[in-house]
C-alpha cells in the first residue's frame, strides 16, 4: 500500500472501525487488520477499543462532538472597526486600556490587532506590518499627484518642504577628572 492511500483522516479511521464493528469484529481483530495494512499511520489500539465500544452502544456518527466552552463570539467587523477606530486615533493605546473601553478580553483584542488588522508594537506603537496593496496603491497615487501637480517647478516646490528627518547632535568633550579639579 502507497504512502498515500495510508494516511487516512480520524473520521475515515473511525468509518473502518464502524464497518468492523457491524461485521462483529473483535477491537482486538480490527486492530491487527487496519495495523497490517496502515502499518505506522493505524490508530493505538485504546482509540480502536473507545471507537469499537461507542459503535456497539449505538453511536452512529464518526465525527467528533461538539466540545463544551464558549464560541468565540467576539471576533466580529463591528469590533474589529471598534477596535481599528480606538488604534488609529492613538498609536499608543494599550491593550488593556481597549479592553476596559469594549468589554472584550485582552487575548480577543490582541488577537484582532495582530490577525484581522495585521498591526504589531513597535516603540510602544502600533504600526501595520507590512504595507497592504491597498496602501502601496495610494502611496504611489500620492507620489504622481505631487509630481504632477509639482510639473516644472521642482527646485522651487522642493525648497519649501520641510522634512524632519535630521537628527542634530551637540558635541560634547568630556574634559578628564584632573583638568575639572583644576
Amino acid at each position: 500500500m502507497s504512502a498515500e492511500s495510508s494516511n487516512l483522516s480520524n473520521i475515515e479511521h473511525r468509518a473502518v472501525r464502524k464497518y468492523f464493528v457491524k461485521k462483529g469484529k473483535t477491537p482486538k481483530e480490527i486492530f491487527e487488520d487496519m495495523v497490517s495494512v496502515l502499518q505506522e499511520s493505524a490508530p493505538s489500539y485504546t482509540m480502536v477499543k473507545k471507537w469499537a465500544r461507542l459503535f456497539q452502544q449505538g453511536r452512529e456518527s464518526c465525527e467528533d462532538d461538539p466540545r463544551p466552552g464558549r464560541p468565540v463570539t467576539v471576533v466580529t467587523e463591528e469590533n474589529v472597526r471598534k477596535i481599528e477606530k480606538f488604534v488609529l486615533a492613538d498609536r499608543r493605546i494599550k491593550l488593556w486600556q481597549i479592553t476596559e473601553e469594549l468589554q472584550i478580553s485582552e487575548e480577543r483584542v490582541g488577537e484582532i490587532i495582530h490577525e484581522h488588522m495585521n498591526m504589531r508594537k513597535i516603540s510602544a506603537r502600533w504600526v501595520p506590518k507590512m504595507l497592504t496593496p491597498f496602501d502601496k496603491q495610494r502611496r504611489l497615487q500620492t507620489s504622481k499627484d505631487f509630481l504632477e501637480l509639482v510639473g516644472d517647478n521642482i527646485d522651487e516646490i522642493c525648497d519649501q518642504i520641510v522634512t524632519v528627518d535630521q537628527t542634530w547632535v551637540r558635541q560634547y568633550d568630556p574634559k578628564p577628572k584632573q583638568e575639572s579639579m583644576q
